[in-house]
């Protein structure tokens, strides 16, 4: 993948210089970093702010596949998907981390595809990247991010806050990322049996850009602050609809309704999957990384998500003796039970 005649071998830099030559034009702009990459450790400063902190660990050939996962796409995806858990407790991410482990068949130019997506990932979102580290890798690609953030106390949102009574909204549309990673899973088949076919991933860019370079919902915590909505609990939509309205139930000690006429889907998701021969419903349910914000609001707020165009009503919350029902566009109902990824699936 990586033999061409422009490639410069990380053993000539050795770690020290790689990591001066990776970090050399990164700008801090946040307020709250004293301290960034150039000592034993970054200095933060939130003064009375909460502290959020979450950390991820991506792994090449159990979280991604290098085979039509672009290195710039990987950096930029990395960090987005971190991100997304300071966003999911509504609060504003304002530094990260990022590790790397790598083999010696990755040249110079490789990592800086990565940082290059990493550092993009941070200045279209104003993160500051303070810190990280290298180190040789025998196992393929390793990637560890951690992102900070900060709330005021009485903004942060748990998972165990959902009250009886109120709305389930998710922002944009799921299913998305799923239907995306089987197009190019196919795409990926075909070629192994014949790389002389090319991929075939026209008319397809936005659930191809869901999997492959997904954006988290900054702005939908930005949203709820403009129009003073305090969610009682929040989770992003990582490992499906089904298994994080579960978590949100499960801590909160509530059960739920969902309608599924309701789930939002955009039409090339929809489309796509039933070419797969694929539930559209289930994609969204069971699919996941599609890094929308899942959260519960009272029903006195319904006026004001109502007519927001990145935000969708998806059910209500019950009582815990009611369970957990997904009630189909006939009308039968359901139990919602978790099918998303599971990490420690055993292989076959």
């Amino acid at each position: 993948m990586f033999e061409n005649s422009d490639r410069t071998n990380l053993n000539e830099l050795g770690e020290f210089g790689l990591i001066d030559h990776l970090t050399q034009s990164i700008q801090l702009t946040q307020k709250s970093t004293v301290k960034g990459i150039g000592d034993d450790a970054a200095v933060l400063d939130f003064a009375n702010k909460k502290t959020l902190i979450s950390t991820d660990l991506l792994l090449e050939n159990v979280h991604f596949d290098l085979r039509y996962v672009p290195l710039k796409h990987l950096g930029y995806k990395a960090i987005q998907v971190n991100l997304s858990d300071i966003y999911a407790m509504n609060g504003i991410a304002s530094q990260v981390t990022i590790s790397i482990g790598l083999s010696s068949k990755f040249p110079l130019e490789a990592v800086e595809e990565i940082y290059e997506g990493a550092l993009l990932a941070c200045q279209n979102y104003n993160v500051d990247l303070v810190g990280g580290d290298t180190s040789t890798s025998q196992q393929g690609l390793v990637l560890s991010v951690t992102s900070i953030g900060y709330a005021d106390t009485d903004a942060i949102a748990y998972r165990s806050g959902a009250q009886e009574g109120d709305l389930i909204c998710v922002s944009g549309d799921l299913g998305g990322a799923y239907v995306g990673l089987q197009l190019l899973e196919r795409e990926k088949q075909i070629f192994l049996e014949n790389p002389n076919i090319q991929p075939d991933l026209e008319g397809k860019d936005y659930i191809i850009e869901r999997q492959l370079k997904p954006e988290a919902r900054k702005d939908i915590v930005e949203l709820l602050a403009s129009l003073d909505i305090k969610p009682h609990a929040m989770i992003d939509v990582s490992d499906g609809l089904a298994s994080e309205i579960l978590h949100i139930c499960k801590a909160s000690n509530v059960g739920c309704k969902l309608y599924e006429e309701k789930i939002p889907l955009d039409p090339m998701t929809y489309e796509t999957a039933r070419e797969f021969g694929l539930d559209p419903t289930v994609c969204a349910l069971s699919g996941g990384e599609d890094y929308e914000l899942l959260f519960t609001v009272p029903q006195s707020d319904y006026d004001k998500v109502k007519n927001q165009m990145e935000i969708t009503v998806i059910g209500h919350i019950t009582e815990a003796a009611a369970g957990y029902q997904l009630i189909s566009k006939s009308g039968n109902v359901h139990d919602i039970k978790a099918q998303g990824w599971n990490a420690f699936k055993s292989e076959e």
